[in-house]
C-alpha cells in the first residue's frame, strides 16, 4: 500500500470512529466529537517564482520530493541555507507550490540559533517581520522581511467546520494527554474547500508535549476569535 492509500484509509477509519462515538452519545447532540490528527511542521520556506530564479537560476522550477498532507502541496527537492546575525541553518527545504510572497517558517529554537526574533503570525502576515539571508546554489536573497513562527492552526473543510460547530478565524484549545500532557491555547481555525483536517504545530511544540505526526488530539470549543 502506498503512502497516499495509507493516508486515505486512515481518514476513513478516523471518520468511522468519530461517527460511532457520536452515535454512542459521547459527542454533543448534532455534532461529532472534535478530534484532529497532528501534523508536525519542521522549519521550511515558501518562495515566489521570481525568488526561485534568483536562488536556483533562470528557468529553474521546483521539483517534487514528496507530497505533504494538504492537497496540492509538496516538499520540494530544492533546499537552501538560512543565514542570520548569529548563525546559519543548512538544508532548509522549500515547500511548493509557489507563493505570492517568500515566507520562512521557523520554530523558536531555530530563530534563536539564527539570532532573530520573529513574531507568531498567521501565514502570509509578514508586515514588520524580520528579514534574513537565503542562499541557494545559484544566488542569494537579502530579504527585508518574511520570517515568522507559524501560529498554531487547524486546517479543515467547510463540512468539517459545520460538523464540529466552529468557524473560520475562531480560536480553540487543544488538549494533550499523556505523561507530558497539557493544553495548547489560541489555536486558530482555518477553513477552506481544499484543506484536509489537520492540526499544524512546530517541532518545538511537538517535542515539548511529547507528540508526533498522526497523534489524535481533542479540541475544546472555548475560545472565540
Amino acid at each position: 500500500m502506498n503512502e497516499a492509500a495509507r493516508k486515505e484509509l486512515a481518514d476513513v477509519v478516523r471518520r468511522l470512529v468519530l461517527e460511532e462515538l457520536a452515535r454512542s452519545g459521547l459527542a454533543p447532540a448534532g455534532r461529532l466529537p472534535f478530534v484532529v490528527p497532528v501534523g508536525v511542521s519542521a522549519r521550511h520556506l515558501h518562495v515566489t517564482r521570481e525568488h526561485m530564479a534568483v536562488l536556483f537560476g533562470p528557468g529553474s522550477e521546483l521539483s517534487v520530493h514528496r507530497p505533504i498532507s494538504q492537497p496540492g502541496q509538496f516538499a520540494a527537492n530544492e533546499q537552501v541555507t538560512l543565514v542570520g546575525p548569529k548563525g546559519s541553518i543548512e538544508r532548509v527545504r522549500i515547500l511548493g507550490p509557489y507563493r505570492s510572497k517568500t515566507q520562512i517558517e521557523l520554530a523558536p529554537s531555530d530563530a534563536r540559533r539564527l539570532g532573530i526574533t520573529p513574531p507568531v503570525r498567521r501565514s502570509g502576515d509578514l508586515a514588520g517581520t524580520p528579514g534574513i539571508t537565503v542562499v541557494g546554489p545559484y544566488g542569494r536573497l537579502e530579504l527585508a522581511e518574511g520570517c515568522i513562527i507559524a501560529e498554531r492552526h487547524i486546517h479543515m473543510t467547510p463540512d468539517d467546520a459545520r460538523a464540529f460547530g466552529v468557524r473560520d478565524g475562531q480560536k480553540v484549545k487543544v488538549r494533550v494527554d499523556g505523561e507530558r500532557g497539557g493544553f495548547m491555547d489560541h489555536v486558530m481555525i482555518r477553513v477552506r474547500d481544499d484543506f484536509k483536517l489537520e492540526l499544524h504545530i512546530d517541532t518545538d511544540e511537538a517535542n515539548g508535549f511529547g507528540i508526533r505526526n498522526g497523534s489524535l488530539l481533542a479540541v475544546i470549543r472555548e475560545e472565540e476569535g
